[in-house]
Parts: structure tokens; sequence; C-alpha cells
């Protein structure tokens, strides 16, 4: 059975609801969580400094990730588990890389992450950190969707 459960997070509801079965998961099981946010701060590297700061951008970018990943950890502490975490910096890459390359170096034998399910012109715009998840990882994905988001 699953011993070690990574769980990328954000500040969506989406992610709860996998967070949610997650740690339901890892109760029934006695497994390890690790959980993870990524922040993309590639974005903020560009020439710009004068309109922005892009140092301070990107601190603010990583504080408010902290922050998320803060309250995801307050919510598995709470159902008795104590889990591992960090934030990832994506510097252009593909999150989903990102997300798959930590979870392989942290050795999971299981991810859990939410899905917003978008389709169509959504999809093909925005991509799916999900489904890039899905192509790449080497283990089982268990996608959680928000039925409320559609």
């Amino acid at each position: 059975m699953y011993q070690r459960i990574f769980v990328p997070v954000d500040d969506s509801a989406t992610s709860a609801l996998a967070l949610a079965e997650a740690c339901k998961l890892a109760q029934e099981v006695g497994a390890a969580v690790r959980l993870v946010h990524v922040v993309d701060l590639a974005q903020f590297g560009w020439g710009g400094a004068e309109f922005l700061d892009a140092a301070e951008l990107q601190d603010s970018i990583k504080k408010a990730g902290e922050q998320v990943l803060a309250a995801c950890r307050s919510k598995v502490e709470a159902q008795g588990i104590k889990p591992d975490s960090a934030i990832l910096e994506s510097w252009g890459d593909r999150i989903a890389s990102v997300i798959v390359e930590d979870a392989n170096k942290w050795g999971a034998d299981l991810l859990v992450m939410g899905t917003h399910g978008l389709g169509g012109l959504m999809h093909l715009l925005m991509g799916s950190v999900a489904e890039g998840v899905l192509k790449q990882a080497d283990v089982p994905v268990l996608l959680v969707r928000n039925p409320d988001a559609d």
C-alpha cells in the first residue's frame, strides 16, 4: 500500500478537496505526506525594473506561497499528520515537471492533486498541470475534481 503521498497544493477549493482526500488516505494506511507549493518566478525576471522591482515582486510571490503552504500544513497537522513541506521554484520550467521531479526525489509512491477539469478553449489556452503530471509521473496519480468548479 502507499507509504509516501505527495500533494501539490495551492489556495483553491479544488486543491483543498485533494488535500482532504490525501489526509484520509494517509490516516488509513499510516503514510508519510509531503506538501509542495510551486511558485513560478520566471515571469518576473524580465527587465521591466523601471516599473517594478522584479526581485521584490519575486520575494512577495514566495511569501504568498509560504502562507499557502503554512495554511495547508496546519490543516494536515490538525488531522494528526506531521507533513514534510517545501516551496518549489519554477524558472520557466513546466510546473508539472517541477512537481514530478521533486516527487521522484522524495520517493513518492502516490501523487494526489486537484484538477480543475477545464476543457475546450480554456484547456488549450491554459494547459493543465494535472495532465502534465499524469503524462510524466512514474507512480499512480489520484486526481480530485471539484464538482462545484464546473
